[in-house]
């Protein structure tokens, strides 16, 4: 229903625009706080000073093990955050693919029913790490798109220190493995600043990739500050996979640490890059799925519900959402589509399966090493619901989604026997997303509803936590999980943390469930918004409001601030089937009023359903901005974020070379990959300018004759039709100022050239920008520097 009270001429009631000031005005207010103080001040020496050592006595400093801070044997923590996972996923919560490892921490404690995300990957990692709502840690949407708002800044302020900070402070040894998508964009290259990298975040060891997703063959790898690529081979000698590399790694730091100082605990917090696209897996686990997704879409959810009841992770009441209606019914479509869909939701499977296989062998490391009965097991299946950005007909390229460039049917078709390979950066349709989620609507960006806010947990620890096997229905959110680790090993989040007072945790700790399966909620109000979509909790119920479906790159035009609410009775109503909002519509005006007053608070205003258009580097701080000329030695992995940005600018690429006799090769300059971007190189005795629309188009420009050698200054001008998205250009080529080729970019990348490949200097990181070169590409000749002049 819409707002039924009198209308302003900016579309809210004159009640709710007071409830809106006053409560802007309450959240200025600071509230008091304990005392205590971390780093703690350095202890006076008591010991003795004499004229020499003879007559003064010595003090040892002290070890940093908790027992020095008052704990007492304090677990381990395991802390495992899958990516872009749907409730009806994992086997666990009643999916349709079988997870082992998921089962078995939850057979060994509990699992939770009514467990939220934030909808979007960098707010949930934000508001999972400091207990704080994703806003008040300016994480109001992925960094990549953050805007000069307190909310959506992409900065972790230092006002919220992280559950990893607190945990260093009393001896535990922190590591993180995997995905780390809380660096703010324009602050990922090797020149920093460092303080909001792993290490600023309270982590003393962090291995894996700075950013959205990353290719799992060819992941941009980062170990602390280094950029490293990866290794042909895992430990075991097979081919290499990013997840199986990361459980590598966490095995060998826990046993590591357990060897040198077992006093101290391990904190490892292990973030998949997997179920987030790109799909890749080996062969062997997709061929485990083969067939067993022919029935389609809606067949899964039917069959996934009746797991879910038989599992008890719904009521037995639950109904099942109907499909929106801009999403086709498995049976409607040709035969030749279904056989595509089918295939990648096999390798989607097949990438669920393996991943959480990987994180099985961190769990049996534990248990390998007499540890797992102290340790803290905190299994998160999803940072947001399934992830539908796929589109409607699934993408061998995400690529092609964040920049709106279509993908024809026949691509798919052709490449179906790959998918899951090398060759593709693939994706699943919009459809197999929302049957992830069952038995909810919608899926990951949805803020509103549950498909895209509500994930399985699965906690277990087997010293601390009597149950086994139980289900939880408390109502909680991923703000709740840090207050939860600070309860169990009896400490809390510091007033004060490096001289700066401490915003207070607005998470409640989970911990009273953990023995009382009745426990009444304590947590009874949250809010939920994210590009738009917003939703409000409130004593078992939920208002809903929906700004756009996630398949769409845009939002359609709308006003915001007059959107239709539903309303939901979630207390018996588990999956938000039944819109209350027309028998109901004073409790829909209390809820509004209610997101806004919590809006205000948690710096959630202004509103901004943009997506796209946020994307655009302009909108954040930049090394580059104000800059017209770059001058480059030879460069490793410098991230787009602090790249300058050519996209649909004139600019000229000049690279002052030496050409021995006999002719040189390689790589001058490249940005991206083979997902999309573009390369200026030597090859076979020419000069090569290679221009990739992510996948779907490649124009290539030659010169025509045999480069000279010696001393030379090869060059290529870049002339665009227009500074706009999408727009031609014209480039031409030059050898020591003589034309020598010329051609056409008819169609250019206007968003974002690659969410994990980088800007190299004199060879070729991550994936080929063509296929005609193999890699590193690095270029033989002597490379003196190269020079980005915008016009």
């Amino acid at each position: 229903m819409k707002l039924t009270s009198v209308q302003t001429s900016h579309g809210l009631s004159s009640l709710l625009r007071m409830a809106i000031t006053v409560t802007i005005l309450m959240g200025c207010l600071v509230h008091a706080r304990a005392d205590e103080v971390l780093p703690r001040p350095a202890k006076p020496f008591a010991g003795k000073i004499g004229l020499s050592y003879k007559d003064s006595e010595a003090v040892k400093p002290e070890l940093k093990i908790p027992a020095n801070f008052g704990l007492e044997n304090p677990p381990n923590i395991l802390l495992v955050l899958i990516d872009d996972a749907g409730y009806g996923q994992f086997g666990t919560f009643g999916g349709g693919i079988p997870t082992p490892t998921m089962d078995r921490i939850a057979n060994n404690g509990l699992r939770y029913t009514r467990f939220h995300t934030t909808a979007l990957c960098s707010p949930t990692r934000a508001a999972l790490l400091t207990g704080r709502n994703h806003h008040s840690v300016g994480s109001g949407v992925i960094g990549e798109a953050g805007t000069g708002f307190p909310g959506y800044s992409g900065i972790i302020p230092d006002t919220a220190a992280t559950v990893a900070e607190v945990l260093r402070e009393y001896g535990y040894a922190n590591a993180w493995f995997g995905k780390n998508h809380n660096v703010p964009d324009w602050e990922t290259s090797l020149v920093g600043p460092f303080d909001r990298w792993a290490d600023g975040l309270g982590f003393d060891y962090f291995y894996g990739f700075v950013g959205g997703d990353t290719d799992q063959y060819h992941p941009a790898l980062v170990e602390n500050k280094k950029r490293l690529e990866p290794p042909e081979t895992n430990e075991d000698g097979s081919p290499y996979h990013f997840t199986t590399d990361i459980a590598d790694h966490a095995i060998r730091m826990m046993r590591a640490s357990k060897a040198v100082a077992p006093q101290r605990p391990f904190f490892v917090y292990f973030a998949t890059g997997a179920t987030h696209a790109p799909h890749q897996v080996p062969e062997e686990w997709i061929a485990r799925f083969k067939g067993q997704f022919d029935d389609g879409w809606d067949a899964y959810r039917e069959e996934t519900i009746a797991r879910q009841k038989k599992l008890g992770v719904v009521p037995q009441d639950t109904k099942l959402t109907p499909r929106p209606d801009s999403l086709p019914a498995w049976d409607s479509l040709p035969a030749n589509e279904k056989k595509v869909y089918a295939r990648m939701m096999e390798v989607f499977a097949g990438f669920t399966a393996h991943t959480d296989h990987e994180v099985g062998r961190v769990v049996d490391a534990i248990d390998a090493m007499g540890e797992l009965e102290n340790t803290l097991v905190i299994y998160m299946a999803g940072d947001n619901g399934s992830s539908a950005e796929g589109g409607i007909n699934g993408l061998l390229n995400e690529m092609t989604f964040f920049n709106a460039i279509p993908e024809p049917l026949e691509s798919k078709l052709a490449a179906i026997n790959t998918l899951g390979t090398e060759k593709h950066y693939n994706h699943f349709p919009a459809a197999w997303a929302w049957a992830m989620d069952t038995p909810f609507q919608w899926t990951k960006q949805i803020a509103s509803h549950f498909g895209g806010t509500r994930n399985g947990l699965a906690i277990s620890w087997p010293k601390g936590i009597k149950a086994r096997g139980e289900v939880r229905h408390q109502f909680h959110h991923v703000i709740d999980i840090a207050p939860t680790i600070l309860e169990l090993i009896g400490v809390e989040m510091p007033a004060q943390f490096n001289g700066v007072a401490q915003k207070p945790v607005e998470g409640v700790s989970l911990a009273y469930t953990f023995e009382d399966a009745k426990a009444k909620d304590r947590r009874t109000t949250q809010y939920f918004e994210m590009l738009g979509n917003q939703g409000i909790y409130h004593d078992g119920w939920m208002a809903s409001a929906i700004r756009g479906v996630p398949w769409l790159s845009e939002n359609k035009p709308g006003d915001l601030l007059d959107m239709p609410w539903e309303l939901y009775h979630i207390d018996e109503d588990f999956s938000q089937a039944n819109d209350l909002a027309e028998k109901h519509p004073e409790k829909v005006q209390e809820l509004v009023k209610l997101f806004f007053a919590e809006g205000s608070k948690y710096n959630v205003l202004p509103l901004d359903d943009r997506k796209t258009a946020r994307l655009d580097v302009a909108n954040r701080p930049s090394l580059t901005a104000g800059r017209t000329s770059f001058n480059y030695p030879n460069l490793l992995r410098l991230p787009e974020g602090a790249a300058p940005d050519l996209k649909h600018k004139s600019h000229t690429i000049t690279a002052a070379v030496d050409i021995p006799e006999g002719g040189a090769e390689g790589m001058l300059f490249t940005q991206g990959g083979r997902f999309a971007g573009y390369g200026l190189y030597v090859l076979d005795g020419k000069l090569v300018y290679d221009y990739n629309l992510a996948g779907v188009d490649q124009y290539t420009i030659t010169s025509t004759g045999a480069l000279p050698t010696g001393e030379v200054t090869l060059k290529a001008v870049y002339k665009t039709d227009a500074d706009k998205p999408f727009a031609g250009a014209t480039v031409t080529l030059f050898a020591n100022d003589q034309q020598v080729g010329e051609g056409r970019v008819e169609k250019s990348i206007p968003n974002r050239v690659t969410l994990d490949e980088t800007l190299d200097i004199g060879f070729d990181t991550g994936t080929p920008v063509g296929e005609g070169y193999k890699m590193p590409f690095r270029f033989t000749g002597q490379l003196k520097s190269v020079t980005i002049d915008l016009d």
